[in-house]
């Protein structure tokens, strides 16, 4: 199927079309008051290239403290209920469920900052072949959600990961280390990540 200007009413997404939409660059969201899918591909396209991922002084401060206690893929399902819980949303139920299909099936992964046994922050994505996809985080506490992207990039390293895509650019990310390239640019480099394999959670 295309992509391209396509829309869909409020249902389960299957894993296969999930993936085959990554693999070609596309990525869904629900609209927060229909909940109807939509499939997105934006030009320019946000990355963050591992090798020039920046930490802040005051976030290598936090980090020294090791106030956060960092787990994998142990609250998926809660990490995305707090990443939708907001005023507006495009992570619907159909999404979370369509997801916990990608969870159950190692392809989705959540990064997850504790507190006092407490989930304070976090981040969850979609994992293929080299590339991973950061679809949103959430923070409860001053750098929980830095501190989980921190050991996310840190895994992707060690992993052998190429291509952190997260989608769209913002200050915050930008403050990280995001930069914007052209969806052609962005497509040559996710050809070639896919290609590759590569086992998150291993």
């Amino acid at each position: 199927m295309s992509f391209t200007n396509h829309k869909q009413a409020t249902a389960f997404i299957a894993p296969g079309l999930l993936l085959a939409a990554y693999a070609a660059g596309y990525f869904p969201m629900a609209d927060s008051q229909d909940s109807q899918v939509r499939w997105y591909s934006p030009n320019p396209r946000a990355i963050i290239p591992l090798e020039s991922f920046r930490i802040s002084r005051s976030l290598r401060q936090t980090l020294k403290k090791n106030k956060f206690e960092i787990r994998f893929n142990q609250a998926f399902e809660r990490v995305m209920r707090q990443c939708a819980n907001r005023s507006e949303t495009w992570i619907s139920e159909d999404i979370i469920q369509s997801y916990l299909e990608l969870h159950r099936l190692r392809c989705a992964h959540s990064v997850e900052s504790w507190f006092d046994d407490k989930l304070v922050g976090g981040l969850y994505g979609v994992a293929v072949g080299a590339a991973f996809f950061g679809e949103s985080m959430f923070s409860r506490m001053t750098d929980s959600s830095k501190v989980a992207l921190v050991h996310l990039v840190e895994r992707l390293r060690d992993k052998g990961f190429e291509l952190l895509d997260t989608q769209f650019s913002t200050p915050h990310l930008q403050k990280l280390g995001a930069v914007e390239i052209s969806r052609q640019a962005y497509l040559r480099l996710l050809k070639r990540a896919i290609a590759k394999r590569r086992a998150f959670d291993s």
